[in-house]
């Protein structure tokens, strides 16, 4: 299994999800979607790989910081590598506690519950620790800078919970009320 590599860590933002959000942000993506707002991502060789010390190290991190109000993974596309993901996303929930989200450009139900998940057992698991997941590319057309938490009206906020629950797609409706018209 290859390691996941790193690109960048903002231990405290409030751009990638709601509240104070731990962002880390991984190397890789297979999408390249045009008008990306980070293309150096797309690199799969980039960053600094993510050792298990170093995984320890974040986690630690994450867990020091009692204002946090959870963790976020992008990059590129953290479910590009979904068998280290699983690992590494167990790890974060298992030390840390903290609710996380996940922006990919895979889609929900046509990329991780069907294609991946038929491959490997790693998407569910996966899933069982993302809280919140922002699906699908980035579309430049459709770019929108009033919505909240996604670039394009095409990607959905998702509350997996809750979709995993309910066997269908729930979206996390609360960060959809107050996006500006």
């Amino acid at each position: 299994m290859e390691l996941l590599r790193i690109i960048g860590i903002y231990p405290e933002t409030i751009s990638d999800g709601y509240g104070l959000r731990y962002a880390i942000y991984f190397a890789g993506c297979a999408h390249r979607c045009p008008g990306c707002h980070n293309p150096e991502s797309h690199d799969p060789r980039r960053g600094e790989p993510l050792t298990v010390e170093r995984a320890e190290t974040i986690c630690a991190a994450i867990a020091a910081n009692p204002i946090l109000d959870g963790v976020t993974l992008s990059g590129g596309d953290p479910l590009l590598q979904p068998e280290a993901m699983a690992a590494f996303l167990r790890l974060v929930k298992e030390r840390t506690g903290q609710n996380v989200w996940c922006y990919t450009g895979y889609l929900f139900e046509r990329d991780i519950l069907g294609d991946m998940a038929l491959k490997w057992q790693e998407p569910l698991k996966m899933l069982s620790h993302i809280d919140v997941l922002v699906d699908g590319e980035f579309v430049e057309e459709k770019k929108d800078l009033k919505l909240r938490f996604r670039g394009s009206s095409n990607q959905r906020i998702i509350d997996v919970k809750e979709s995993l629950r309910k066997g269908e797609t729930v979206l996390a409706k609360e960060f959809y009320e107050k996006e500006k018209k």
